[in-house]
């Protein structure tokens, strides 16, 4: 499937994108929650809703920690766990929820000498671009196991600093391209506001939302997938290739309307 430019959620006819849906995925961070931040008490509460309603995907570049203190700890007692499939890591791992405790479905981790060499790459690179601060919040590289995760101003940096340092992504992208030139056998791509991230080649959000559909027994263009980075070079931009019907918002002010339009139509 052929796409350039993924319309905004207000440009498309949202009642033929709910008929569609068997399964809704979303992004994380800065579209269900900004940046490290728990979902709102009103994102958490729609959340929640659809839970009972359809099948639910959280499909995003953090760790399952993250996907636990933003999304899962802070839902409503009665959002039905069952009917979610948490991917983190860019869809490198699967948790579903056994009645008890998330259970991990699969995972795909990189080798030792992989995470090894992506990580000194990441440091090497970010230092000759002028991208390695002088002050860190946390961590500025992270080995998720699947994945590595690199944070110019560190995992814990401010919401604000961080929404401000590439508001055009150019340094993420010129960042990326440079680790990619050195690790061919390995998938280097632009992630949250500051991050870069790198895993297996071939399992990203394409992937993901493959195995998802898999999983579902559905067609690839049953999941309506919702997310800020649809740009050809954001992270959520595979989704939409792989066939999805992709959805586009700027922020967690449209996930919410775009979730109302979704609560109305499916409670039909």
């Amino acid at each position: 499937m052929a796409v350039s430019v993924v319309r905004a959620w207000n440009e498309l006819d949202m009642d033929a994108v709910c008929a569609r849906a068997k399964v809704i995925a979303f992004d994380l961070d800065n579209t269900l929650a900004r940046s490290k931040k728990p979902m709102s008490g009103d994102m958490a509460h729609r959340v929640s809703r659809l839970t009972s309603l359809i099948p639910l995907a959280i499909v995003t570049g953090g760790s399952f920690g993250l996907v636990r203190s933003q999304v899962l700890d802070v839902l409503d007692d009665g959002a039905q766990r069952s009917n979610m499939h948490i991917m983190p890591t860019s869809g490198t791992r699967c948790y579903r929820w056994d009645g008890g405790q998330w259970k991990c479905v699969y995972e795909h981790d990189l080798s030792e000498r992989d995470r090894s060499e992506a990580t000194r790459c990441l440091r090497r690179r970010a230092q000759e671009l002028g991208m390695w601060v002088d002050k860190a919040w946390g961590p500025r590289i992270e080995d998720r196991g699947s994945q590595i995760t690199f944070s110019a101003l560190g995992q814990l940096a401010p919401v604000e600093l961080k929404e401000a340092w590439d508001p055009t992504n150019e340094k993420k992208n010129r960042l990326a391209q440079a680790v990619a030139a050195d690790l061919p056998h390995l998938a280097v791509r632009s992630g949250g506001s500051t991050s870069i991230d790198i895993s297996e080649r071939g399992v990203d959000k394409a992937y993901a939302v493959r195995r998802l559909a898999d999983i579902l027994r559905i067609d690839i263009g049953q999941i309506v997938f919702v997310g800020d980075r649809m740009d050809p070079d954001g992270n959520d931009y595979p989704a939409a290739v792989a066939g999805t019907v992709p959805v586009r918002v700027s922020g967690p002010c449209d996930t919410l309307r775009v979730c109302d339009r979704f609560i109305a139509r499916l409670s039909e």
